[in-house]
């Protein structure tokens, strides 16, 4: 986990920062290749510079964010935003499946969009990657 991350997470009440290392780690050991970093205030991880899962505290809850979560095909993923983003939302770490959690982080490497040069592109995406 990177340093800033591991810092966001102390950050954290103590319930939120037990869901927040719980997810880090996951997505960590299931995307080993993935940089990690501190992006808009939030833990991001990239592949090849493009933002596939993040998390972040809201409110009420720690949000899980996949940049190109709805074309996961997953009904436990919940559309957010007007682009290719879906979301699950935590209030306890019990509440974290983590198979469903390490199928969701194996779909982010193999399904993406491309956010990184969405600014470039006038806000369209472009699919990078379709499942195997």
């Amino acid at each position: 986990m990177h340093p800033d991350t591991t810092k966001y997470n102390n950050a954290l009440a103590p319930a939120d920062r037990k869901i927040a290392d719980m997810l880090a780690k996951a997505i960590d050991k299931n995307l080993p290749e993935a940089e990690n970093k501190i992006w808009h205030a939030h833990p991001v991880w990239f592949l090849d510079g493009n933002p596939v899962v993040g998390y972040g505290k809201l409110k009420d809850c720690v949000r899980l964010l996949f940049w190109s979560g709805q074309s996961f095909d997953e009904e436990e993923l919940q559309d957010e935003g007007s682009f290719k983003a879906a979301e699950a939302r935590y209030t306890a770490a019990k509440e974290v499946n983590v198979e469903n959690l390490a199928r969701w982080l194996g779909k982010a490497r193999d399904i993406q969009w491309d956010y990184k040069n969405i600014v470039r592109r006038k806000g369209k995406l472009v699919r990078l990657k379709q499942s195997p």
